[in-house]
């Protein structure tokens, strides 16, 4: 069976839960609940999986801080032999307006630390990401690393459900996108 793996990024604790760079695990809290899977919690990630196809998605949430979140992905992608290219990362975009959502194969970090920190562990850029919009704070207001630590404003949080529902889409249609090219590439080999 293929796999792919669908990696929300965030911080663990409740502190943390309602913050910007927590839209990962956000997104990924609403897809696990729509497609009724329970989290399978270790020590270092939490981890659900769906198998309703011809390929297992598991979708994981890394508990260490963001800084760390490679540990967990590279683990979990050597444990499965998932390739780079079968990876989808959600995460916070500060170069992005609120609300703003964009898909994205490989490129650069932009200095986001958790993602720094995948490449570093999977030796790969090339895989697949979905990226948030959070916005920035007005130049010389605040500096970037408080803001993503700050929650939505109330402002946000009104069009904030219909934005993860949006994401939750997003990721349906890259693991029926991906699903198709994994089986395509199954019949050419």
């Amino acid at each position: 069976m293929e796999h792919l793996l669908v990696v929300g990024l965030g911080n663990p604790g409740s502190r943390y839960a309602g913050n910007r760079h927590n839209i990962g695990f956000m997104i990924l809290d609403a897809l696990s609940s729509k497609w009724s899977l329970s989290w399978k919690a270790s020590k270092k990630w939490d981890e659900g999986a769906n198998t309703d196809s011809k390929y297992r998605v598991h979708l994981l949430k890394p508990l260490e801080y963001m800084n760390l979140s490679g540990n967990a992905v590279a683990s979990l992608a050597h444990t499965y032999k998932i390739p780079a290219s079968q990876i989808l990362v959600v995460q916070d975009e500060v170069d992005l307006p609120f609300g703003k959502i964009k898909n994205k194969i490989g490129g650069g970090t932009a200095g986001h630390n958790g993602l720094k920190d995948i490449v570093t562990k999977i030796g790969s850029s090339d895989f697949h990401r979905l990226r948030f919009g959070v916005g920035k704070p007005e130049k010389g207001h605040m500096d970037v690393a408080d803001f993503v630590l700050q929650n939505f404003t109330s402002e946000e949080k009104v069009t904030l459900p219909d934005l993860i529902q949006e994401s939750v889409k997003k990721i349906e249609d890259w693991v029926g996108v991906t699903g198709k090219l994994i089986d395509k590439t199954k019949e050419t080999l």
